[in-house]
């Protein structure tokens, strides 16, 4: 009975290593960078359906109503009625646009201007507007909920999609970062680097050793190279900081050209000096 267990140990210990070994490549792929931007690419296609889906049903929802707010009794197959048809759809295209247009933004976060903002409260407020005044004026609370349901649904959605397509980028970045940290090497300083103080405070008895430090091997590199120390999003920012003056354009291309980061992080580089001093950000890349 004790030699079965023994001869059965080491094929249960075998086993378990081989399912740790499997275990600990599945999750170092799980966690690699490029799964984990298509996973979320995977999602934010998801995101971008369900949200748009809601977004149309509600604004088809709104032309309705809007309709018969603009038509006010007009008879049916008139010019006035024909017409008020197309007051709900002037808003909503002006709508759709800014959000397509947020959509590619967020997705980069690349911050829009004031008047973006502004363009999409006001097409929401008047479709708000125009579905529930007729409630109003007829002091009826159940026209009023009825109505502001659409259009509350989708001012929300239109203001929650572009933060979680940020927060979706973000999402990247963050696997992009630990994934560099886990397989960034532990700083070991060089050997020449070690062997010099040695030298200086030893006597000429210890020259040997340090000159075969030195000694190069066949195939290989006679120095030992340093990490290189990781560049942050705050020292790229200090270092375009640095070299911005007063009546430099701050652009992509120009923070690219005075920091050598990379194209994708240019634009938030740009956004964040541009704020900091006050200035807008040109287009061009």
């Amino acid at each position: 009975m004790t030699t079965n267990q023994n001869e059965t140990t080491p094929v249960r210990a075998q086993r378990l290593a081989e399912d740790a070994a499997e275990a600990a490549d599945v999750r170092r792929w799980q966690t690699h960078p490029d799964v984990v931007a298509l996973q979320v690419e995977r999602v934010r296609t998801q995101v971008d359906r369900l949200c748009w889906s809601g977004i149309v049903l509600g604004l088809a929802f709104t032309t309705a109503n809007v309709q018969w707010f603009a038509a006010s009794g007009a008879a049916f197959g008139s010019l006035p009625w024909l017409t008020a048809w197309l007051l709900d759809p002037t808003v909503c295209l002006v709508l759709l646009a800014i959000l397509r247009a947020e959509q590619v933004t967020a997705r980069y976060q690349v911050h829009t201007g004031t008047w973006v903002r502004t363009a999409k409260w006001f097409t929401l407020a008047a479709t708000y507007v125009m579905n529930t005044w007729s409630s109003w004026a007829a002091g009826s609370p159940a026209g009023v909920v009825l109505h502001s349901v659409p259009p509350l649904v989708v001012f929300v959605a239109a203001e929650a999609v572009t933060d979680l397509r940020d927060k979706l980028t973000d999402a990247v970045a963050v696997a992009l970062m630990n994934a560099t940290d886990q397989a960034k090497p532990p700083a070991v300083a060089p050997v020449h680097e070690l062997a010099e103080p040695v030298h200086e405070l030893t006597t000429p008895a210890h020259e040997p050793i340090t000159q075969a430090a030195e000694l190069t091997v066949p195939g290989r590199d006679s120095a030992v190279p340093s990490p290189a120390k990781r560049k942050l999003f705050g020292d790229y920012l200090t270092e375009a900081r640095d070299a911005w003056t007063p009546g430099v354009a701050i652009s992509p291309a120009w923070v690219r050209e005075a920091t050598g980061c990379s194209r994708g992080l240019s634009s938030r580089l740009a956004a964040a000096l541009a704020a900091e001093v006050g200035k807008g950000v040109r287009d061009d890349d």
